[in-house]
């Protein structure tokens, strides 16, 4: 490792983004980071990296305005050229994780801005290596144990996000053989396995608040539903370790919790019962819940209550799922460098903590 490495980093300003810059610059001290960031209205790129890189590190650090939903990924020529002369190393992590897309606006940012990515890769003239990080879901709504070297096996999927993701995947396998790359596909992020810190309050932890603050019991979910999910500091870790691991490359590999790590909905919320001294949760069949009982607590709730209706349908189906993430190739790559997710029960009461005192992050937790 030495100062000539220059590592491109897309999504740097997402939840699991922040982590990996600040695990590369530990973790490489000699390198030189590129970030590519989106402007945004009264908030230029530099002041977004500004957030997020300490003090120390920023002369490591290069940032630059661009886009990858747009052409040359946003940046002007002379960018272009320099990053295509000097780049070594490349994570693309910028996505679209919102479920509510139409299909046409998840494809411009999931598809499309991977095709650019891919082709500005192919252009850098001493690439040695590019992760792309995916997501375990493009196994869509498949029931069974969920191997790495699988696809698209015919399954259907729950929403626009899983959809183009997995295309987004089908494409990168496409130019691993040009390409040294390697798909990393994360299952559910959530906060830091040490400290329980999250800066993104989504997908568990929506149901989790609204359990937690008595507005809701009924779970339209079965108990024995799989929750795969993993703190951002094993995914943050993995990511930077496998970047430099000529054995990944042509890999996919699954940063999954797996069938060893992960927990059921029912364990999940045994716990969260316990920690928030609430009533126990209720389990109504899904399907009976949201053709029958949900249109008619619609019309004779309001207020929060009818809001929660509302927000949780994006979540619906993830009360409901059975499948299983192999996780051989991780372990196969991961473990030698002392790199395995926790499994979730270990750490759950961290995660209720932080949620707790950072009032489910509208005010700043000390350390």
């Amino acid at each position: 490792m030495n100062s000539e490495e220059l590592i491109l980093v897309t999504g740097a300003t997402g939840f699991l983004g922040v982590q990996l810059v600040r695990e590369l610059l530990a973790r490489q001290p000699q390198a030189r980071l590129a970030l590519l960031i989106r402007d945004r209205a009264g908030q230029p790129g530099q002041q977004r990296a500004d957030l997020i890189v300490p003090p120390a590190e920023r002369s490591r650090v290069q940032v630059y305005s661009g886009d990858v939903g747009q052409p040359n990924c946003g940046l002007d020529a002379a960018a272009y050229q320099r990053l295509s002369a000097e780049t070594t190393r490349v994570i693309h992590s910028a996505a679209t994780v919102r479920f509510d897309h139409t299909l046409e606006e998840a494809r411009r940012i999931n598809v499309e801005g991977t095709r650019r990515m891919m082709d500005f890769a192919a252009k850098m003239r001493q690439l040695r290596s590019l992760a792309y990080v995916g997501t375990a879901y493009v196994a869509g709504e498949r029931a069974e144990l969920v191997r790495e070297s699988e696809l698209d096996v015919g399954q259907s999927y729950r929403n626009t996000y899983e959809q183009t993701k997995a295309e987004a995947e089908a494409l990168v396998r496409s130019r691993l053989g040009s390409l040294p790359g390697v798909i990393l596909r994360p299952s559910i992020i959530v906060g830091d396995s040490r400290t329980g810190a999250t800066s993104s309050f989504k997908m568990m932890y929506w149901p989790l608040k609204i359990y937690a603050r008595r507005l809701w019991r009924t779970v339209p979910g079965y108990p024995d539903a799989v929750l795969d999910i993993v703190p951002v500091d094993f995914v943050a870790a993995s990511v930077a370790c496998l970047l430099f691991d000529e054995a990944a490359l042509g890999s996919t590999v699954h940063l999954c919790a797996g069938p060893r790590g992960s927990a059921t909905i029912e364990q999940i919320a045994r716990r969260a019962m316990e920690y928030f001294h609430a009533p126990q949760p209720r389990y109504v069949d899904p399907k009976f819940f949201f053709a029958a009982i949900r249109p008619l607590l619609f019309l004779a709730l309001w207020g929060r209550k009818r809001r929660v209706l509302r927000d949780g349908r994006a979540y619906r189906d993830y009360f409901t799922m059975r499948m299983q993430f192999d996780t051989s190739n991780a372990e196969r790559l991961l473990g030698p460098a002392g790199i395995s997710p926790p499994p979730v029960l270990d750490y759950l009461d961290r995660l209720f903590h932080y949620c707790v005192a950072s009032d489910w992050g509208r005010k700043p937790v000390v350390a």
